[in-house]
C-alpha cells in the first residue's frame, strides 16, 4: 500500500511541472494589472476627495471661530478655495481680521485645498472641462473655436451700437435656458453700469428658441445689478459670491467695465489711482472666474488715437491693466445694415481672425440664417 501510494505521489510532482510551464508572461502580469487598476482607481477617489475638499465650507479650516468664519463669509469668501486664492491684504481689507490672522488662514487653506504645482497633463486634462456659452451665431462661435470660455474674463469693445450689449444679452438667455433649448439651464450676473439693461431684449431673444420656452424662468435666472459708481460696482462683485453659490452663476456680464472708473478719475494727475483701482477690479473678476468656473464678459467704451492716420484709429479705454487681465479680447464694428464684424485682436489660444454676423429682433444670428 505505501508503494502504491508513493508512487501516486510521484507522479503527481512529475506533473507539477508541466503545469507551470502553461503559464505565460501575460499571466503573470496579472497582479502587476490589478495594481495598475487599483492605481487609477485611488487617483479618481484622490481627485473627488480633492473637489469636496475645495468646496468645502470657511468653518471646516482649523483655528477658526465663529467671529472669523463670519466676517469671511460676508465678504464672499464662502468655500476653501476662495480663501486660498485670496491675498492676505485682501482679507485685511475686506473682512477687517489682523494681518497675522489672515496669512495663518490662507496658509492652511491652501494646504488643504493643494495649491501648487501641476503638470502639464493635468493642465490639459482641466482645459478639456471647460465649458463654452455659444453666442448665437455659428460664425462668431467657430471664430472663439465653441463659444465664451469658463474661468476667463472675455472683453467686448468697439464704438457705439457695434453689438457689444446685445452680444451680453444673447449669452445671458444661451446660460439661463433650459438644456433641452441648448441652454446651460444656469445663472447668470448682470451688472449694469449704465442702465442699459434691458428685459424685454431678452423675451425677444427667447423666441427663436419656441413658444415653450419658459421666459419667467429665463429672466429669474438673470440677477441684476445696477452700480452706480465704481466703489458701488466693485462691491457688487464683492457680494456676488452668495448669488454664485446659491443660483449655479456660470455667467458675470459687467456692461460696462470702465465707464464709472473714467467718468470719475478725469485728470491727468488721478490717472494711477484710476488704474490701480480698476486693476484690483479685475483680479476680483479673475479669482471669481477661477474658483467658480464661470465666464465673465466685460464691454469696454474705446477712445479715439489722433495721431494714428492709417489703420485702427480707435483702442479700448483701459490701456495694459486692461489688456493683460483680459484673456480673450475682441474688437467689434460695424458693417452694413445689421451686419457686424469681430475681431480677435488678443488671445492665447485663438489666432487674430475675424467673423461677420447680425443683430436682428431675436438676436445674434449668421448672415446667412433665414
Amino acid at each position: 500500500m505505501p508503494e502504491k501510494n508513493q508512487t501516486k505521489e510521484t507522479k503527481s510532482a512529475k506533473k507539477e511541472p508541466k503545469t507551470k510551464k502553461t503559464l505565460s508572461k501575460e499571466d503573470l502580469k496579472e497582479p502587476k494589472d490589478d495594481n495598475w487598476i487599483d492605481e487609477i482607481v485611488s487617483k479618481k477617489e484622490k481627485t473627488i476627495a480633492k473637489e469636496k475638499i475645495s468646496d468645502a465650507p470657511i468653518r471646516s479650516i482649523p483655528g477658526i471661530g465663529p467671529a472669523v468664519a463670519e466676517k469671511l463669509m460676508s465678504a464672499g469668501y464662502l468655500t476653501l478655495t476662495s480663501v486660498a486664492h485670496a491675498s492676505p491684504m485682501e482679507l485685511v481689507e475686506f473682512c477687517e481680521i489682523g494681518e497675522q490672522t489672515a496669512n495663518k488662514i490662507i496658509s492652511t487653506a491652501r494646504s488643504q485645498v493643494g495649491i501648487g504645482f501641476k503638470k502639464a497633463s493635468e493642465i490639459l486634462n482641466l482645459r478639456e472641462k471647460v465649458s463654452k456659452i455659444p453666442t448665437g451665431s455659428k460664425a462668431l462661435d467657430s471664430l472663439l473655436m465653441g463659444g465664451i470660455e469658463t474661468k476667463s474674463i472675455t472683453e467686448l469693445s468697439g464704438e457705439f451700437r457695434t453689438g457689444k450689449s446685445q452680444i451680453c444679452f444673447q449669452l445671458c438667455v444661451n446660460t439661463a435656458l433650459d438644456k433641452k433649448h441648448g441652454g446651460l439651464e444656469s445663472g447668470v450676473i448682470f451688472i449694469d453700469t449704465e442702465g442699459t439693461f434691458r428685459p424685454e431684449r431678452i423675451i425677444d431673444m427667447c423666441g427663436r428658441f419656441g413658444k415653450d420656452v419658459d421666459t419667467e424662468q429665463v429672466l429669474n435666472r438673470i440677477n441684476v445689478g445696477r452700480a452706480y459708481n465704481s466703489d458701488h460696482q466693485m462691491l457688487l462683485v464683492l457680494e456676488s459670491p452668495k448669488i454664485i453659490t446659491e443660483n449655479n452663476v456660470k455667467l458675470i456680464v459687467i456692461d460696462s467695465l470702465t465707464s464709472h472708473f473714467r467718468a470719475e478719475y478725469t485728470g491727468k494727475g488721478t490717472i494711477l489711482e484710476r488704474q490701480q483701482k480698476l486693476n484690483k477690479f479685475l483680479h476680483q473678476l479673475l479669482r471669481l472666474a477661477d474658483v467658480y468656473d464661470l465666464a465673465i464678459v466685460v464691454t469696454n467704451q474705446v477712445q479715439t488715437k489722433p495721431d494714428v492716420l492709417i489703420g485702427e484709429s480707435t483702442t479700448p479705454i483701459g490701456g495694459n491693466i486692461v489688456a493683460h487681465s483680459c484673456t480673450t479680447r475682441i474688437f467689434l464694428r460695424k458693417g452694413k445694415g445689421d451686419k457686424r464684424i469681430a475681431r480677435v485682436i488678443d488671445s492665447p489660444s485663438i489666432p487674430e481672425t475675424e467673423a461677420i454676423f447680425r443683430i436682428t429682433k431675436i438676436g445674434i444670428e449668421d448672415v446667412d440664417s433665414s
